[in-house]
């Protein structure tokens, strides 16, 4: 989200369309909830088809996009790039944070129920796990419990890690040592973006 606002384009987050399916109750909202809460994902012919609507958007088409939690197999990124033909993305960011710590992080993790801002149990909001932004209620995601995490780290090593590969043989790839405080990483990250833009000059703004 800070990433985005530095560079005044939309946040495409998928996980945070799927929490609002959920949150209202629709039939995708359903189904979608059953398959988080077991720390799985969703089908890529689903996810893709909420990205393309997405990103197809008049705030997207103009500026560009930072995409959050999408692709997640090289399955996607296929799909991905035949929707941004002739055009591709700029650069994926590989986050490297040790087991231990994405574990404890996740764990610790509280979000708004209400506006998805992020929060920690080292970082509440300021009053009674209230949102800072919009008043609404600081809970911890169900899909954040030791088991729905160990799985979500075991379908990555198997789903997403071929990612980081698929990128790099493209020349696509940045990676980012994730361990440190939030400045630091985004700093990190708009470091590599601008390294990035700077070897290719006029294109889009369009990062995962």
């Amino acid at each position: 989200m800070r990433l985005s606002h530095h560079y005044v384009v939309p946040h495409v987050s998928t996980g945070d369309m799927l929490r609002a399916a959920v949150k209202s109750g629709t039939p995708l909202g359903q189904k979608a909830r059953e398959i988080m809460d077991r720390g799985e994902l969703l089908g890529d012919d689903l996810i893709m088809e909420m990205v393309a609507e997405r990103i197809a958007e008049p705030d997207a088409r103009a500026r560009g996009f930072i995409l959050d939690g999408c692709p997640r197999t090289t399955q996607q990124a296929e799909a991905l790039a035949a929707l941004l033909h002739p055009g591709d993305i700029d650069l994926a960011v590989d986050i490297d944070v040790p087991t231990k710590q994405v574990l404890r992080r996740l764990a610790d993790r509280r979000v708004c129920s209400d506006c998805g801002a992020n929060y920690s149990l080292s970082a509440p909001p300021k009053v009674n796990w209230t949102c800072d932004i919009c008043g609404g209620e600081v809970v911890q995601r169900e899909d954040d419990t030791e088991a729905a995490i160990t799985r979500r780290l075991d379908l990555y090593e198997r789903q997403t890690a071929p990612l980081i590969d698929w990128y790099s043989e493209r020349g696509q790839l940045a990676r980012v040592n994730g361990v440190g405080t939030a400045d630091a990483v985004l700093n990190r990250i708009i470091r590599a973006i601008e390294e990035r833009r700077a070897g290719r000059p006029g294109t889009r703004r369009r990062r995962r």
